[in-house]
């Protein structure tokens, strides 16, 4: 099972590298949209999410107190849904859909992380083929 665990943390985190990939390197486009959404600071708050979704993944791929890094990416992942991508207020329908898949696609993400949370964080967790244990 530990195999398992780590291809499903592997295929879980590659999204998040991608995503932070165009945060870090297309910073200034991505807040351009971000302060459309009503997000203070948008630049910071950009590149600030890229690099929480780098650590946040790193903490979970390599398993470094991944119950932390699953965390994080929660932290990521639920403002984002609600903040940048809020269907309930689009007027276009063709808008509206995309934003709700993207939505949906942030909190499916953030209950998969809650998921992992659950599985390493506290005693007795005992799933291996990580560097650390649980934080919590």
């Amino acid at each position: 099972m530990d195999v398992i665990a780590l291809i499903g943390r592997i295929l879980f985190v590659f999204l998040f590298f991608g995503s932070a990939m165009g945060h870090l390197t297309q910073t200034a486009a991505m807040a351009g949209y971000a302060e459309s959404k009503g997000v203070p600071s948008a630049k910071a708050a950009t590149f600030g999410s890229g690099v929480l979704m780098v650590i946040g993944g790193l903490m979970l791929l390599l398993g470094v107190w991944a119950d932390l890094g699953a965390l994080l990416l929660v932290l990521f992942l639920l403002p984002t849904a609600f903040l940048m991508h809020n269907f309930w207020k689009e007027t276009d329908a063709q808008a509206k859909q995309m934003e709700m898949i993207q939505f949906n696609k942030d909190v499916g993400l953030a209950g998969g992380a809650l998921m992992f949370f659950g599985l390493y964080a506290g005693p007795g967790s005992e799933l291996g083929l990580t560097i650390t244990g649980p934080l919590f």
